[in-house]
């Protein structure tokens, strides 16, 4: 070393804090990938990102080439930041002991290392991981393939250890996606996409965990038409029915005897020989729906029945409500003619909500996390947890969300007031 000059030592002791620079920014740089991008250029044949992704197959192998060399470089260079100081002791350069000089260059070093070759990089690292993690994988890759030897080694000793608290790195897996993390993920797209796609994609990834009696016309609001009636009743119901097809049942809804579609029906009506039988020849089988069926079981069972619509029934076959093809496709792309809202945002941040909206519904559109095991709307919600229908004016804290009750009769409440909170 004493023959080599104070400029060339100062020039590779700055190499050497590059080299440590470069391990440690892309240490972090193929850790911190999006795996799901990365997924994406893979299949779009991206050669850096192909690379990437095989070496982060085994990371236990990366990192142990990874540190392998930034620990032999920052060895490196701490060894010969103290030659140098000794040099510049022994030339005369500085007036300081040889203990005052090696404290100094490590106290140097050390400041220097940390900002230059492990914050400032991995900072850099951390937030334009594809610049640094892609060229990398190119170099790490036949590196690799040199030193396996040495990082074999220190992989056996390191995995054995790993063991012993019960990690076994030769299994490792790249981490999958639930359900909520994927709605996370949606929730925080909105600079990717509109709010309408949004509400979509949120549709469908709820499609799974709920179930029609979620979606379902309650069995009181069922509108249908009981065959005893008498034929003018009858007519007159057909004529002002603002659905296209109605539950003809005898008496009550449990005793349902088929589908009538109003516009196989309408035609003759003003025929003089329309009677009760003209409509009962007409009408489609009635299709039953156990209330625990998912909503995506259900679009494919409508689909390879051809049907829309059907009753939902209970474990008794008693009918507790109906659904129809039009409610399952409003889960995903929300009303499918204008209305007004049942959720109605307000000015000071609050809603004004209709007591018949599903909680399911309502959480999807406030974000909210209302409990969606028990009562299946806020009516029966609100119900449950105070055991009696309110009287307006009424206010309390649902679930940690503050309301004011606006509106209600003697069997439900009508309209809600969220507070914001």
């Amino acid at each position: 070393m004493n023959d080599i000059s104070l400029g060339i030592l100062f020039a590779i002791l700055a190499a050497l804090l590059l080299l440590s620079a470069f391990f440690s920014s892309s240490e972090t740089a193929l850790m911190t990938l999006n795996r799901y991008r990365l997924q994406h250029l893979v299949k779009q044949m991206h050669k850096g990102a192909i690379k990437a992704h095989k070496l982060l197959q085994r990371p236990d192998r990366l990192m142990g080439l990874i540190l392998l060399g930034n620990n032999f470089v920052n060895i490196a260079a701490s060894s010969l930041a103290t030659v140098i100081a000794i040099r510049l002791i022994n030339e005369g350069i500085i007036n300081l002991s040889q203990e005052e000089i090696i404290f100094a260059s490590t106290i140097t070093l050390t400041i220097v290392v940390l900002i230059f070759s492990e914050v400032t990089p991995k900072t850099l690292a951390a937030l334009k991981p594809e610049i640094i993690a892609y060229p990398a994988a190119w170099l790490y890759t036949p590196l690799l393939k040199v030193f396996y030897p040495f990082v074999w080694t220190i992989n056996l000793i390191s995995n054995l250890l790993l063991r012993m608290v019960g990690v076994n790195a030769s299994k490792s897996r790249q981490d999958k996606l639930n359900k909520d993390e994927l709605k996370s993920i949606v929730s925080d797209a909105e600079n990717l996409m509109p709010a309408k796609y949004q509400n979509m994609l949120l549709g469908i990834i709820d499609l799974e965990s709920a179930s029609v009696e979620d979606i379902m016309t309650p069995r009181n609001e069922i509108i249908g038409i009981d065959i005893e009636d008498s034929i003018e009743s009858i007519v007159q119901q057909i004529q002002n029915s603002p659905h296209t097809r109605l539950p003809i049942y005898k008496k009550n809804i449990d005793r349902i005897i088929g589908f009538l579609h109003l516009r196989t029906i309408i035609a003759l009506i003003n025929k003089t020989d329309f009677d009760k039988q003209s409509i009962t020849n007409n009408l489609a089988k009635p299709f039953f729906i156990p209330e625990s069926t998912p909503l995506h079981k259900q679009i494919q069972s409508f689909k390879a029945e051809k049907l829309r619509i059907g009753l939902v029934v209970d474990e008794y076959g008693d009918v507790q409500g109906l659904v129809t093809l039009d409610d399952l496709l409003q889960v995903i792309v929300g009303e499918l003619v204008a209305e007004e809202a049942d959720v109605q945002e307000l000015k000071d941040g609050g809603y004004l909500v209709n007591g018949s909206v599903t909680v399911r519904e309502l959480n999807r559109i406030t974000q909210w996390s209302l409990p969606t095991e028990g009562p299946k709307t806020l009516n029966g919600l609100i119900v449950e947890y105070l055991e009696t229908i309110p009287k307006p004016g009424t206010s309390l804290r649902l679930h940690g969300y503050p309301l004011e009750i606006i509106k209600s009769d003697e069997n439900t409440i009508k309209l809600v007031k969220f507070h914001p909170d």
